[in-house]
């Protein structure tokens, strides 16, 4: 309500400084483009034009599948991750939480183990097929 407010109230010659900043933007982003493209070197070889990967030689093909469990171990980390941050506020107000926030944090972490306890029951940390 407020911006709809602002914008409806507001002069095209507010919007001015914006514009302008913008505009050099997107010109400042073009021109150095541009330089590049013309004052850098166009010598192409073959060294040139391969893929960099490291200094390792290529070996295989780029596009074979990967194993579901790099990206499922990789998700569970997030989740727990993310599950873990919230126990901050936690230990910055637990005086002041009093009980109510103790049973709470108690409920949290019995959610959080429950969880974890169906990932280990599943095998989505098991490597060995």
């Amino acid at each position: 309500m407020i911006f709809l407010d602002i914008a409806v109230n507001s002069k095209p010659m507010d919007w001015f400084p914006i514009l302008l900043q913008l505009g050099i933007a997107v010109a400042f982003a073009a021109v150095m483009i541009g330089a590049t493209q013309l004052l850098g070197p166009k010598r192409k070889t073959s060294d040139k034009l391969v893929n960099f990967e490291s200094g390792i030689e290529n070996v295989g093909n780029a596009r074979q599948p990967m194993a579901i469990k790099y990206f499922l171990v990789a998700i569970l980390f997030v989740l727990f991750d993310v599950e873990v941050i919230f126990f901050y506020p936690y230990a910055v107000n637990f005086r002041s939480l009093g009980w109510d926030g103790f049973l709470e944090v108690l409920l949290f972490i019995t959610l959080f183990l429950v969880g974890f306890v169906y990932i280990i029951k599943k095998g989505a940390l098991q490597w060995e097929e």
